[in-house]
């Protein structure tokens, strides 16, 4: 949100109940765990873990685990990796056990075994996903723009980093729960009352309402810089809508749902919903409770007349104390945020709280997550801060407009549609118009979310046209494009006097992975579950977007090298099955992004 204030995440937290493990992958860690427990009893095996090899000459999946219970144990980790391996057995799935180096134990996937999991896909029984682990409640807390202010450039991270978010963690079985916590309280709200009752334009807040609202805020505010009656005035009727005055709070409230109905535009045009929209202002009524509560707890105390939390035993946070009630009796964020935790805690009962905002409010996080732990030490729920960098233009500096103004997110929206019209155009001009605009809607909305998703969340990124519109590359376009090739094949095999392929029927032929393409992209369709892992262990969407480029990659070197529709008999039925496969993988991935999908570019 642009006026909150900011911590560093949480404690590493692993979630080794595996919610998505690839079957063989599951199986394989399943089976090396219970021989590591025979081998050793009173290991914990939660951290024995099997992982992709990263160079495939060594194999298909790895584990480095038996090194470090090996250095817990006092063991020869070598010897360790051997006894293990004398009573491993995976045979059903892998090539013989390899050890490398100090105790890495090398698996290498049997072609049968990998063909047994392609035909469960084909049959409809998984994705390459396997569910498993007790569904949890994890609400999101992203966006979160000022009522009466136009979202900015600013909000596009928040906005499409927790919407990624939400879609993962729905996908994988979990209740999530979305909160869009606006900015519609505040001393701001004084000033715009001011300009409302003085210098309101009737016919320019129905055409452009934020515009005219921003425009009046811009006045007041000015005004109040060098006319002290202005002001004066401001404060007054700040006081008046905190008090109830009706005529204030019929004017504040209608400020708040002519915002909304321009922040559901530009959230439409997303494809982002929210669960609720509870603003600041709903947790008014809480905020004097939380203060005699810290006060009462002994965690807060007065200082120079404001009333304050400080941290004498933690060094990072023992220069910052947190003020929770200003001197003049109002209340901060600070106030606001315990008040807004504390209530999701009681309400839904959650077993996490993520809250996506940019770099600047670390410390702000880390404030409120240590004093709640210290005021509510029975609530339980992980408190997480997934913070990410900022938008910079080619010049390196903030993105903002050639006059240095901040870039309105409707603004960059029709620009991105614009351009990507103007790529469609010229790749299909024989499309009709209706045709090119929705594809280009679904191309220019998808590169701006593609292009936000693929950086580290933690870098600064620079935010360049003609790089999140090329057809090649790690891109969206490239990824749709790759998309809408796989489907064009079955179009030509439906539009065929030829026989109907029907995936189902592709897990009844024998199969024969035995070109190098054919394999490549078969394993690595088999790594899905784990990727999804990663991305919400870590909140990590660039891990998704990796993925789905390597595979589109895979999927090319595949299709060049292997004919399909030329090739007959079960080659024919099977190729046509990673075809299919392939292309549901790439739009279910894109789907957790956020991205559409179209068949024709």
């Amino acid at each position: 949100m642009a006026g909150r204030a900011t911590c560093a995440s949480s404690p590493p937290f692993n979630f080794y109940h595996r919610p998505f493990p690839t079957v063989l992958h599951y199986l394989i860690e399943r089976r090396l765990q219970e021989t590591v427990t025979a081998v050793c009893p009173s290991a914990d095996t939660s951290q024995i873990l099997v992982r992709p090899c990263v160079n495939s000459q060594f194999g298909d999946y790895q584990s480095n685990a038996l090194m470090g219970l090996a250095k817990q144990k006092k063991m020869n980790p070598r010897r360790l990796a051997e006894s293990v391996k004398e009573r491993l057995d995976v045979g059903d799935y892998c090539e013989a056990v390899e050890i490398a180096g100090a105790g890495f134990l090398n698996f290498r996937l049997k072609n049968s075994a990998v063909v047994e999991v392609l035909k469960g896909a084909c049959r409809g029984e998984h994705l390459f996903l396997q569910k498993s682990g007790k569904p949890r409640t994890i609400v999101i807390d992203f966006s979160s723009p000022n009522v009466a202010k136009p979202m900015h450039v600013g909000h596009i991270r928040s906005t499409i980093l927790g919407d990624c978010l939400a879609r993962t963690f729905r996908f994988m079985g979990h209740r999530v729960i979305t909160d869009n916590h606006l900015g519609d309280w505040g001393t701001q709200f004084g000033k715009l009352l001011v300009g409302w009752r003085r210098h309101l334009d009737p016919a320019a807040l129905a055409a452009d309402p934020i515009g005219e609202m921003e425009r009046l805020y811009r006045l007041v505010n000015e005004a109040c810089d060098s006319e002290a009656e202005v002001l004066e005035s401001a404060r007054q009727e700040l006081v008046k809508l905190q008090k109830g005055d009706p005529d204030n709070l019929a004017i504040w409230q209608k400020m708040i749902a002519l915002s909304r109905e321009q922040f559901d535009a530009i959230y439409g045009r997303l494809g982002v919903q929210f669960d609720f929209c509870l603003g600041e202002s709903y947790y008014n009524p809480r905020l004097k409770s939380v203060v005699d509560q810290l006060v009462e707890a002994g965690m807060a105390r007065e200082s120079e007349g404001a009333m304050v939390v400080f941290f004498e035993d933690i060094s990072e946070l023992k220069a910052h104390p947190a003020i929770i009630l200003k001197s003049d009796g109002a209340a901060n964020y600070t106030t606001t945020d315990l008040a807004t935790l504390l209530y999701r805690v009681e309400t839904w009962r959650p077993d996490e709280i993520i809250y996506v905002t940019d770099a600047r409010q670390q410390l702000h996080f880390k404030q409120v997550f240590t004093i709640f732990r210290r005021w509510q030490p029975q609530a339980r729920p992980r408190l997480a801060h997934v913070w990410f960098g900022t938008i910079l233009g080619e010049d390196g500096k903030p993105f903002k407009t050639r006059s240095g103004a901040i870039i309105k997110l409707a603004d960059l929206l029709d620009e991105a549609e614009e351009r990507a019209y103007q790529v469609v155009t010229a790749k299909n001009p024989e499309l009709d118009e209706e045709r090119r605009r929705e594809i280009a809607r679904i191309v220019g909305i998808g590169a701006i979310k593609y292009a936000d998703l693929l950086p580290n969340r933690q870098s600064d990124y620079v935010f360049s046209w003609d790089k999140m519109l090329a057809l090649n590359g790690n891109t969206a376009p490239y990824l749709l494009y790759a998309y809408t090739r796989i489907r064009s094949i079955f179009r030509r095999l439906s539009e065929s006097s030829e026989a109907v392929y029907q995936l189902a029927e592709a897990a009844d032929r024998p199969w024969s992975l035995t070109v190098v393409e054919e394999v490549v992209l078969a394993k690595h369709l088999l790594n899905l579950g784990l990727v999804l892992e990663a991305v919400s262990e870590e909140y990590r969407p660039n891990y998704l977007c990796n993925y789905l480029y390597e595979l589109a990659g895979h999927f090319a070197r595949f299709y060049e090298t292997c004919p399909v529709l030329k090739a007959g008999g079960d080659e024919r039925f099977q190729r046509l099955a990673l075809c299919d496969l392939t292309s549901q993988v790439l739009q279910m991935g894109l789907g957790i992004l956020g991205i559409e999908t179209t068949d024709q570019m």
